[in-house]
């Protein structure tokens, strides 16, 4: 098992910048998969952006595109997300993931992850 626990979140105004880090216990960190999801007030779970194991293969929701970027350090045990352009509508909970090699074949589905973070919050202001 794997435990997540994510930093970084805060209060940036529209068009700004915030970098999203989970940092992960154990030392099998290369073999899951990661990936963040987010939920805004109300709304359900939402997909971000995932990373396979190796960081070889990057998978983004239509919405984040373009502006976020996700990353891993395997050295470090370490998954970030980096968010340029923010805007209002980006404001939620981001929750990291992750899921062990086998667990699950989508990468933007919420119920093909196994493990969760406590989520960190983003609020954007117009």
């Amino acid at each position: 098992q794997v435990q997540l626990v994510e930093s970084g979140g805060g209060l940036v105004q529209a068009g700004g910048s915030l970098k999203l880090s989970c940092a992960t216990s154990g030392r099998t960190f290369s073999s899951y998969g990661m990936g963040w999801f987010r939920q805004a007030p109300g709304k359900e779970r939402e997909f971000a952006a995932s990373i396979n194991r190796s960081g070889g293969s990057l998978y983004y929701s239509d919405s984040v595109k373009g502006r976020f970027t996700i990353s891993r350090d395997n050295a470090k045990n370490t998954v970030y997300l980096q968010m340029n352009s923010l805007k209002p509508e980006d404001t939620a909970v981001y929750f990291c993931a992750a899921r062990s090699r086998g667990y699950g074949s989508n990468w933007s589905n919420v119920n093909d992850f196994q493990y969760w973070g406590q989520g960190t919050q983003v609020t954007v202001s117009s």
